[in-house]
């Protein structure tokens, strides 16, 4: 890792971990093992629970705090976390805050959002859909990369001015969806049917279910890109 990079980790609620999402913080850490405060870890609410259950520890907790464990709780003022709560009845997602913390922080330039869905898909489709919504925000514009692992499954968000090169080995199925509106320019190289220049729309399923062949690269004009790897 550049030693001038900066990783914000936020851990959100919905369930345990999945072994993807533990893989993806276990390369984050190895890779960042020898760069002293490149990392910094963001629970929202019982967020906290599951960071700490996989051997992840946060430096922040951010939310209503409606959903967190007493033993969470203890765990947070025990280790001297920063808490930030706020009321229940607010307009932001847990998440949502979270995530604008994380912008917030000196020397941010990449997100990695890890979350468990085990809850999320039986319970709570709105949380998981308003999760991948708050990605889109625009405070996130800047940084360079913005990646989720939610259960089983990555999620990359490609912003107009970047491009993401996808961690991915040929003939592993992806799809590009225009979650937050229109998408025009979109490119796409190393695919089985690649993009140059195209429109995605929302009611649009052009880009579902695409192959990986070698080096695959996402980038977009104008528009937010989300990229889903099963």
């Amino acid at each position: 890792m550049n030693p001038t990079t900066r990783t914000a980790v936020v851990v959100i609620g919905g369930g345990p971990l999945s072994e993807r999402a533990l893989a993806a913080w276990a390369a984050l850490a190895a890779d960042s093992a020898d760069a002293a405060g490149s990392v910094v870890v963001i629970a929202a609410d019982s967020g906290l629970d599951h960071a700490v259950a996989a051997g992840i520890h946060p430096q922040r907790l951010v939310g209503d705090l409606d959903s967190i464990s007493a033993a969470g709780r203890m765990w947070a003022y025990a280790n001297g976390l920063s808490i930030d709560e706020r009321s229940v009845a607010k307009d932001e997602t847990d998440t949502e805050i979270a995530l604008a913390t994380a912008v917030a922080e000196e020397g941010i330039d990449r997100l990695l959002v890890l979350g468990g869905l085990d809850r999320l898909v039986d319970d709570r489709l709105d949380h998981l859909l308003a999760t991948v919504a708050a990605l889109g925000h625009p405070a996130l514009a800047r940084l360079a990369s913005v990646r989720a692992v939610l259960g089983t499954s990555e999620v990359v968000v490609v912003h107009p001015g970047h491009e993401a090169r996808l961690a991915i080995n040929a003939g592993q199925v992806f799809s590009l969806l225009a979650l937050h509106g229109a998408c025009h320019g979109v490119y796409l190289s190393g695919a089985r049917w690649p993009l140059a220049g195209a429109s995605l729309a929302g009611h649009h399923t052009r880009g579902v279910s695409n192959v990986a062949e070698d080096d695959t690269v996402v980038g977009v004009a104008d528009g937010i890109v989300t990229v889903v790897i099963p």
